[in-house]
């Protein structure tokens, strides 16, 4: 087992013992054991980690029958460093700077000590090397919003010269769909929904027609599309159903249990390693909330601004001690 001097039997992060909202049972702790490495683990120093809606939910006890055992360390994105291997690691050395969602299976047994600390503990199979051009803010707010984003593009098997619209755009999801249909996938047609604010960003990430749901309902749209890839939830669906062609196909990341096709992101650092060209040359770009990123001890606050639903791009967290 490789391993680099000084790493300590014990760390920062922050901790929750029961269910409940985020902002009523998230305690920083200085004194958490480090998690122990298997043979196809890799050990990271911590330096970004991005908060999604799952890890409120979770915290929620949305899914406690399939859960890790309490107390938990919240944060699936981490972005950072690789300070020691397991024995069967091939892909990274100490040294490496890496980026991943560290659960496999975002609702089975996920870690127990997530991103949310100084270091954690990821199998390689799950990580990738951090694209050169991007900072660790910027490739902690990628992992799974994109890998989200990208599998759900593949499941309906999306292809060049179809068309999509986008519900919800300028969310974490949505601003990724928007440029992987464009500049991975070559999308005919790229339609989004936001609010007004947000609509220049839109286009600005490769939306050819920007909607305003606040003015505009898409489902009323002459127009009709391939697929409609909701990032919403909320009761969208069959509105979806209305704006797509008779052949096309929706899909949700946001909503379980409806009509359309439900896509539960697996976490895979080969989805990761494969968007690494369009990362790099920066065809498809991180996008940040103005806000990010939080300081490690502004977590809990960091958490009450992603439940708004207002946040633009990812809430990050950085630096983490």
């Amino acid at each position: 087992m490789a391993t680099t001097p000084s790493i300590p039997s014990h760390i920062k992060a922050w901790v929750y013992s029961e269910y409940g909202n985020t902002e009523d049972i998230l305690k920083f702790e200085s004194n958490i054991p480090i998690p122990q490495i298997k043979e196809d683990h890799v050990l990271i120093k911590v330096v970004a980690a991005a908060l999604n809606p799952i890890d409120y939910k979770r915290a929620l006890g949305f899914f406690k029958n399939t859960d890790s055992p309490l107390p938990t360390v919240p944060g699936y994105d981490v972005a950072g460093v690789v300070v020691s291997v397991g024995s069967q690691v091939r892909k990274f050395k100490v040294g490496d700077e890496v980026y991943g969602d560290i659960n496999e299976d975002p609702l089975d047994n996920p870690k127990t000590v997530g991103s949310l600390a100084e270091y954690t503990a990821v199998e390689e199979k799950l990580l990738a090397h951090k694209p050169s051009n991007l900072s660790f803010v910027e490739a902690a707010s990628l992992p799974l919003a994109i890998i989200t984003a990208y599998q759900g593009l593949e499941r309906v098997e999306f292809s060049a010269g179809q068309s999509v619209l986008v519900l919800g755009g300028a969310g974490g999801v949505g601003s990724l769909v928007i440029q992987l249909a464009k500049h991975v996938f070559g999308s005919s047609k790229v339609a989004a929904t936001a609010s007004t604010g947000k609509l220049d960003l839109l286009r600005n990430l490769g939306a050819d027609l920007a909607i305003d749901y606040t003015k505009e309902k898409f489902e009323e749209l002459e127009e009709k599309f391939d697929v409609v890839y909701d990032t919403v939830g909320r009761g969208e669906i069959e509105r979806a159903s209305k704006a797509v062609k008779e052949s096309g196909k929706v899909v949700t990341v946001a909503a379980i249990g409806t009509s359309a096709i439900f896509v539960k992101r697996i976490s895979d650092g080969g989805v990761l390693e494969k968007l690494q060209p369009y990362l790099e040359s920066g065809k498809v770009k991180p996008i940040l909330d103005p806000k990010s990123p939080f300081s490690f001890s502004q977590t809990v606050e960091a958490f009450a601004h992603l439940k708004t639903n207002r946040a633009i791009g990812k809430v990050v967290i950085h630096p983490i001690p």
